[in-house]
């Protein structure tokens, strides 16, 4: 897929923390419960670390007791990409920027809570948070 932001691997790790970079562009996961944003309660929207897309609104944010910050949907459809992932011996649906291809975590069909039944599980540092204003 190209994607609207492009930058090679040299580029992005010039403007990435080297936590940031592991998980955004090489798929890696944070550890559980460490994230910065776990317990984040303000209304306002995250976005992607990378490019700074607008993804989940804090209206969407759930606390699903799995120790990354959880959303029942996406800002938007079009903002996410959905992708099968194999790895680590089983089946995922890896959740990527759909500007600019950056992983952010993966999606399960295990909230019945929530209105749509989905589990968007993000690593806090693939995304910054936005407070509202006001």
């Amino acid at each position: 897929m190209t994607y609207e932001v492009t930058k090679t691997d040299e580029q992005w790790a010039l403007e990435l923390e080297p936590q940031e970079f592991a998980v955004l562009r090489r798929a890696g996961t944070e550890r559980a419960w460490t994230g910065a944003l776990l317990d984040e309660k303000r209304t306002g929207v995250y976005r992607c670390r990378a490019c700074s897309a607008e993804l989940f609104s804090s209206d969407a944010k759930f606390d699903s007791h799995c120790g990354w910050p959880s959303f029942f949907t996406p800002l938007a459809g079009e903002a996410v990409e959905l992708r099968e992932d194999r790895s680590l011996g089983m089946v995922r649906t890896e959740v990527l920027c759909a500007r600019c291809g950056s992983h952010l975590g993966h999606v399960f069909d295990d909230a019945p809570q929530t209105p749509t039944g989905d589990r968007f599980c993000m690593n806090s540092v693939s995304l910054t948070f936005e407070p509202a204003q006001g």
